[in-house]
């Protein structure tokens, strides 16, 4: 094996949230929620944050879930785009 390149690529992340705002030409704003058990009360807490991802097509608006995934550097705050938009908004 002289020479040879073992290259163990790293998976992406891959999030499941709800679209709070598309208002910014082909971006959309994704509110992810997870559920963290606080380690002392062992009780639930709902962490929520907000993640800024790529939209070409501007398909999706606010309401809609989406799956959003890891990308290089696309802008100063955009590191996700749309994978696929999982059900629309009423």
């Amino acid at each position: 094996m002289d020479g040879a390149k073992i290259s163990k690529k790293k998976s992406k992340r891959v999030l499941t949230g709800y679209v709070v705002s598309d208002k910014p030409d082909k971006t959309i704003v994704v509110m992810c929620e997870t559920m963290v058990k606080h380690p002392l009360y062992k009780k639930y807490i709902r962490k929520r944050k907000k993640f800024m991802a790529h939209d070409p097509k501007n398909q999706c608006g606010a309401g809609d879930k989406v799956q959003i995934i890891e990308s290089r550097p696309l802008s100063k705050r955009k590191r996700w785009r749309l994978l696929k938009v999982l059900e629309k908004a009423v």
